[in-house]
């Protein structure tokens, strides 16, 4: 694996860890696609450092439960969004 994959593994664990963000949000701020993201994170994490991976595995199973009830609030969100534009018009 080359030296600046490696590097930027252990960059986007840190912040996943530091942050607890998705991977999207992960992808969103290196520039990164959630594919990339998703990929460096589950296979190419293991052989860099398998404690680092288990700490990010963790995080992204912990997203992946809440993701039904982040969805529900942003249409929620949205709905409440558009009620207040209508009733000001």
């Amino acid at each position: 694996m080359k030296q600046y994959i490696r590097a930027r593994i252990i960059e986007v664990a840190d912040y996943i860890i530091a942050t607890r963000c998705t991977v999207r949000q992960a992808g969103k701020k290196f520039c990164l696609s959630k594919s990339t993201v998703h990929k460096d994170m589950q296979q190419r994490l293991p052989e860099v450092d398998r404690e680092k991976w288990q700490t990010v595995n963790n995080v992204l199973e912990n997203n992946l439960s809440q993701r039904h009830l982040r969805g529900g609030i942003a249409t929620k969100r949205k709905y409440q969004k558009q009620r207040m534009l209508n009733t000001s018009v």
